[in-house]
């Protein structure tokens, strides 16, 4: 049963973008099936997938912030100024909607994505500078996001910046940090690699769950305005990735990294944590429930295109010597 449990587990990590893509699609046709995640449901859903995070990190991950903190520093910047910045132009350019502004400006603000240390490992990026990186802007996210909401969505509605601060607390800082103890606590345990190796099929099982939430909150707006809304919204989400992944090249390049960490960089700028943006999308802005439904996109498209980015850099690419 064990041996069953760890190979799905595998299989979801591979096959994340996938299941998670399948899982919107059943939601569409039938809504009523992830209507129980909403509210603390959904809040308790994002904290195990945190959860899951921390127990994969160990001390020496968080040694890298204290012995490269130059790069770290380069890409803390890169992560917290290139995604709310570019979220910002394509409201504009897009003419995008109050609610459909709020939630891609909300997945600018959020920290690096959960998947992204895969990616990396995937291209023969930097590993070390990505779980850096996403320790970092996880760490900052509490004061970062609620403070770059103020600045680029202050206009559009007024942002619960300490509420928004103590819920990203919550469910983010608080659950990485149990899993780092019960990590640091149980980690010379023969059986605690075993619960390890099954928290990539929790992680991808608990987002896809948010995804259908999500779907099933939208799915009555989705009828009625069709797929124009789907594709508009898919196309700035698309852009807004995209975008991220080449500016976060651009920045690394410009810090004179290798190849390695300019393909970490690259990944962790773009692939954000959308899972986080939705739970903030329904917790913070219920009255436009359209807000969620650029971080619902978000979550299984940066699936798709970190695999798809990862792909290009080993085609495109050797891995730097240096």
């Amino acid at each position: 049963m064990l041996r069953t449990l760890q190979n799905l587990s595998k299989w979801l990590a591979a096959h994340a973008s996938l299941f998670i893509i399948a899982i919107a699609v059943v939601t569409f046709f039938a809504p009523d099936l992830f209507t129980w995640v909403r509210g603390t449901v959904q809040t308790v859903i994002l904290g195990i997938i945190m959860l899951t995070m921390g127990l994969t990190l160990t001390t020496d991950d968080f040694r890298i912030l204290a012995q490269r903190p130059w790069d770290i520093m380069v890409g803390a910047c890169a992560q917290f100024l290139i995604m709310p910045g570019v979220a910002w132009l394509l409201v504009r350019v897009f003419h995008l909607e109050p609610a459909l502004a709020l939630g891609i400006l909300l997945v600018g603000c959020c920290p690096g994505g959960v998947s992204s240390n895969i990616m990396s490992y995937l291209c023969h990026g930097d590993v070390a500078f990505s779980v850096g990186m996403t320790c970092v802007s996880t760490l900052l996210a509490p004061v970062m996001t609620p403070l770059l909401m103020e600045v680029t969505a202050g206009e559009i509605i007024k942002i619960n910046a300490l509420g928004m601060f103590f819920n990203i607390l919550i469910v983010t800082v608080i659950p990485v940090g149990i899993g780092c103890f019960l990590n640091y606590v149980f980690s010379r345990r023969a059986s605690f690699p075993t619960v390890q190796s099954l928290m990539p099929g929790v992680s991808v099982t608990c987002l896809a769950c948010i995804v259908g939430g999500v779907i099933s909150t939208v799915h009555d707006d989705l009828v009625s305005r069709g797929l124009i809304l789907f594709l508009w919204t898919f196309a700035v989400v698309f852009c807004h990735n995209s975008l991220g992944y080449l500016m976060g090249w651009l920045a690394g390049r410009m810090a004179h990294f290798n190849t390695a960490k300019k393909r970490t960089i690259s990944i962790e700028v773009g692939m954000q944590n959308a899972g986080l943006a939705t739970v903030l999308a329904g917790t913070f802005f219920a009255a436009q429930p359209l807000a969620v439904l650029p971080c619902a996109i978000s979550c299984a498209w940066h699936s798709i295109s970190g695999t798809i980015i990862a792909s290009l850099f080993l085609r495109f690419g050797s891995k730097s010597k240096e």
